[in-house]
């Protein structure tokens, strides 16, 4: 996948959890970090039926717009789910589990504050 697909498929997961309402979105650059990803972005739902519900609607534009199939982690539970879209991974989480195990701090290398903190 080209810089801009990329590019434009993280936009896309951006702008889909804005208009979902998602809560505290972080997006962490990967590139050169890992090979896992080149973004990982991480949000927060205000219930697990929020969750569930953004995860799929996700999981579903992106498949729409020709990003291939996109597997989905944890959703019967909807505490934490993993959005695995190739070049750009989401962590959808209730507050309590977010905060829990603060990706944000792990995967940013020191470089971003925990969650909660100003």
């Amino acid at each position: 996948m080209s810089a801009e697909e990329k590019d434009a498929m993280h936009k896309l997961v951006l702008d889909q959890l804005e208009d979902d309402q998602a809560q505290d979105v972080v997006s962490i650059p990967l590139e050169g970090k890992s090979s896992i990803a080149d973004f990982m972005v991480i949000g927060s739902g205000r219930s697990t039926r929020q969750v569930a519900s953004m995860a799929q609607k996700l999981a579903e534009n992106l498949k729409k717009a020709g990003y291939g199939p996109v597997r989905l982690e944890g959703l019967p539970a909807a505490d934490w789910v993993l959005v695995d879209a190739g070049d750009v991974v989401v962590h959808l989480f209730r507050p309590e589990v977010r905060s829990f195990y603060n990706l944000e701090r792990m995967w940013a290398f020191g470089d971003a504050p925990p969650v909660g903190d100003s």
